[in-house]
C-alpha cells in the first residue's frame, strides 16, 4: 500500500463517495422491507468495513447499529461455516455471545473480493419483528438466550453464490411472521450486494492502494479530531449514578446503575462498575455489540455534535479508537453465557444519560438535563381468521432534558435511538388495531427551567383481535434530572384497558412479556419528560405565557414552578409577576 499521502481534495472526494454508498445501502435496505420496523422505523445499519473489521463508512440511522458491526464481524471470525470467506458467501450472524447487539438484530455479511483478494466487508443490520421467541416480536422474561429465537452464528445463507435452500426452510419454519422476515432478509442481500458492487467500482476507478490509504488517512482523522475534543475536557474521574425499574420480573428490585467517566488526556474509560449483576431475565446488555457502542455513541453526541462543527467528523473506526468501556463480567452490562439479552435498549439509554449528568460539571455547555432516556418497544401480535399471525413492532417517542441554548424537543427518540414513528394510516391499512390517541402528554409538567424540558407522548394503540403484548420501557421511578438549577422532570407509565370499559384500568410495570390481551384491549403509553436547564426565574415571562397559550403549561404551573402571574384572559400581569418572582427569588 502506499506511503504517500493522498491530496486533500481527493480524499474529500473519495470520503463523500464511501458516505454515499453507505446511505444508499440503507435507503435500499429500508425502501425494500416488507415489516413496518425497517420499511418506516428504519431501525437499521450499513456500511463498507475492511479486512481487519474497521469500519470505514456507515449510514446515518439507528446509533445502536452504528457502530456493532465490527463486532458482529470478530463474532464472525470465531463461528464462520468452513471458517474460509469465499466470493459469493453471504451470512447471517446475530448471536450475542459473538458481538451481536441482541438476537432480533440480523446482520447481512458479504466479503468484498477485489482482484481475487479479499479486501474487506459489506454488512448491514436490521430489527427483524419475530425470530421465533418465547413471545411474538419482543422477549423479556425468559431463562436462558436459547428462548430468544434462532440463534445464527457465522451462518453461510449463500454459499459461493449458491442459496442454502436448507438454512432458509429452517428460518421460516421458526417464525410467526416468516414471509415478512425472509423478505426483509432478502432485502438485507440486495443492499450488501450494492456495498460490494458501488465498492469495487470505486476501487477501479481510484485504485486500490489510493483508496484504502485515504480510507486510513480517514479514520486517522477522525481519531484525531475526537482526541483533540477530549483534550479540552479537565482530567479528572467524573461519576453519576441512577437505577432501573425492575428486570421484568422481580419487580420490586431496583438495578443501580453506576457510571464512572476517567478522561486523562486525550482518551477515556467509561467504567460500569458498581451497576447492578446479571439479571436472570433477558434483561441484560451484550458487551460487545451493544455496552461499547453506547459509549461510542455518547461521545460523538458530546463532543463531535454536527451541528457544532465547521466540517462533520466521518463516523468510522477513528471515533472509537479513543474510548474504552469497562463492565465487570457477570454485571448488567457483561452478562456471562447463556444469560438472556433480548431487552437491552433501555439499560443503554440510561448509561448515556449519566454519562452526560457525569459530565455536566465540566461540560455545562455541551451537556443536557435529563432525558427520558427510555424509548417505549412494543410488540403487538394476535391471530387473523385464516389463522396466521399477525406481529407488529412500534417504538414510540421519549422527550430530551432542556439544553444550554434552547427548550428540550418534545415527543422525539433521544439518546441511542433514530427511529421514525410508524404512521397511523399504515397501521390502519395493514393490521387490525386503532390508533386512539397520539399527542403530547397533558397531565404532567415538564421540568421547569430557563430552557424547560421536552414533553413526553402519549399513544394509546387498541388491539382488534385477542393477541399479546409485550412491553419494553423505563423510567417509572427514576425521574429524568433538572440541570443548573432546572426542576426534575416526570416519570413515564403505561396503562392497559379494555375500550368498552374505559374505567377499569391497569398500571403496567415499565416493562412486561406475554400479557395476553382481549378484542378492543387499549395500551397506553406515557413517556417520560425531560428536565428544565437553568434557573426557572431567568425564562421570560413572555415565553411562559406562549407555553400556556400553547398547553405546553398550565396557568397553576406557571405561577408555581415560574412566578408567572396571568390575568382571566391569560395576558402577563407584569407587576404580579415582578412581586411573585421576587419573592421566590428570596
Amino acid at each position: 500500500m502506499e506511503n504517500k499521502k493522498v491530496d486533500p481534495i481527493t480524499m474529500q472526494v473519495i470520503s463523500g463517495a464511501l458516505d454515499t454508498i453507505a446511505e444508499e445501502m440503507g435507503h435500499v435496505l429500508y425502501r425494500m422491507s416488507f415489516s413496518s420496523i425497517i420499511r418506516e422505523s428504519q431501525d437499521l445499519g450499513a456500511g463498507l468495513f475492511d479486512r481487519n473489521y474497521q469500519t470505514i463508512c456507515e449510514s446515518e440511522s439507528t446509533p445502536m447499529h452504528i457502530g456493532s458491526i465490527p463486532a458482529y464481524l470478530r463474532g464472525v471470525e470465531k463461528t464462520l461455516q468452513d471458517g474460509e470467506w469465499y466470493e459469493g458467501d453471504v451470512v447471517v450472524h446475530n448471536h450475542p455471545y459473538y458481538g451481536s447487539s441482541h438476537t432480533p438484530d440480523l446482520a447481512i455479511i458479504i466479503p468484498v473480493f477485489y482482484e481475487g483478494e479479499l479486501v474487506g466487508f459489506s454488512a448491514n443490520t436490521a430489527h427483524h419483528i419475530d425470530i421465533g421467541a418465547a413471545t411474538p416480536g419482543l422477549i423479556i422474561d425468559v431463562g436462558d438466550v436459547y428462548a430468544e429465537g434462532m440463534l445464527f452464528a457465522g451462518l453461510k445463507l449463500y454459499e459461493q453464490g449458491k442459496k442454502n435452500a436448507g438454512l432458509e426452510k429452517m428460518i421460516t419454519a421458526n417464525s410467526r411472521a416468516s414471509q415478512q422476515l425472509m423478505r426483509d432478509i432478502e432485502a438485507q442481500v440486495a443492499s450488501a450486494q450494492l456495498g460490494v458492487m458501488r465498492f469495487k467500482k470505486l476501487l477501479d476507478k481510484y485504485g486500490k492502494d489510493r483508496t484504502f490509504t485515504t480510507i486510513d488517512q480517514l479514520i486517522d482523522y477522525s481519531e484525531t479530531m475526537l482526541r483533540k475534543r477530549i483534550a479540552e475536557v479537565p482530567d479528572g474521574e467524573y461519576q453519576a449514578q441512577g437505577f432501573l425499574d425492575d428486570d421484568g420480573r422481580n419487580r420490586e428490585v431496583r438495578l443501580p446503575v453506576v457510571v464512572t467517566v476517567r478522561v486523562e488526556g486525550d482518551s477515556v474509560t467509561v467504567d460500569l462498575t458498581g451497576s447492578a449483576d446479571q439479571t436472570p431475565t433477558a434483561y441484560n446488555v451484550p458487551f460487545e455489540g451493544s455496552c461499547k457502542v453506547a459509549a461510542f455513541a455518547a461521545f460523538r453526541k458530546l463532543l463531535l455534535d454536527s451541528s457544532k462543527l465547521d466540517v462533520p467528523i466521518p463516523s468510522n473506526e477513528g471515533s472509537f479508537r479513543p474510548i474504552n468501556v469497562v463492565a465487570p463480567e457477570g454485571s448488567i452490562f457483561n452478562p456471562i453465557f447463556p444469560a438472556a439479552t433480548e431487552a437491552r435498549f433501555t439499560q443503554c439509554n440510561m448509561m448515556i444519560d449519566l454519562i452526560i449528568k457525569a459530565l455536566a460539571p465540566v461540560l455545562p455547555e455541551q451537556t443536557i438535563a435529563g432525558s427520558s432516556a427510555a424509548i417505549s418497544f412494543a410488540s403487538y401480535a394476535g391471530m387473523k381468521d385464516d389463522g396466521e399471525y399477525w406481529v407488529f413492532l412500534e417504538v414510540n417517542e421519549g422527550a430530551y432534558g432542556g439544553r444550554p441554548a434552547s427548550d428540550g424537543p418534545d415527543a422525539i427518540d433521544n439518546l441511542m435511538a433514530n427511529t421514525r414513528n410508524n404512521p397511523i394510516e399504515d397501521l390502519g391499512m395493514h393490521l387490525p388495531m386503532i390508533c386512539d390517541r397520539y399527542e403530547l402528554r397533558d397531565d404532567v409538567m415538564p421540568g421547569a427551567g430557563k430552557h424547560r424540558g421536552g414533553i413526553g407522548v402519549v399513544k394509546s394503540q387498541r388491539v382488534l383481535t385477542p393477541g399479546f403484548i409485550t412491553h419494553e420501557s423505563e423510567r417509572h421511578y427514576h425521574v429524568p434530572w433538572g440541570a443548573f438549577g432546572g426542576s426534575d422532570g416526570a416519570v413515564g407509565k403505561c396503562e392497559i384497558y379494555n375500550y368498552g370499559a374505559r374505567d377499569e384500568v391497569a398500571n403496567m410495570p415499565s416493562k412486561f412479556s406475554g400479557y395476553v390481551t382481549k378484542a378492543n384491549d387499549v395500551m397506553a403509553f406515557y413517556a417520560p419528560c425531560g428536565g428544565g436547564y437553568g434557573n426557572p426565574l431567568e425564562r421570560s415571562p413572555e415565553q411562559v405565557r406562549e407555553d400556556v397559550l400553547d398547553d405546553f403549561c398550565t396557568v397553576a404551573h406557571a405561577y408555581e414552578a415560574y412566578g408567572v402571574v396571568l390575568d382571566d384572559m391569560l395576558e402577563l400581569d407584569c407587576l404580579a409577576t415582578a412581586a411573585r418572582r421576587s419573592e421566590m427569588g428570596a
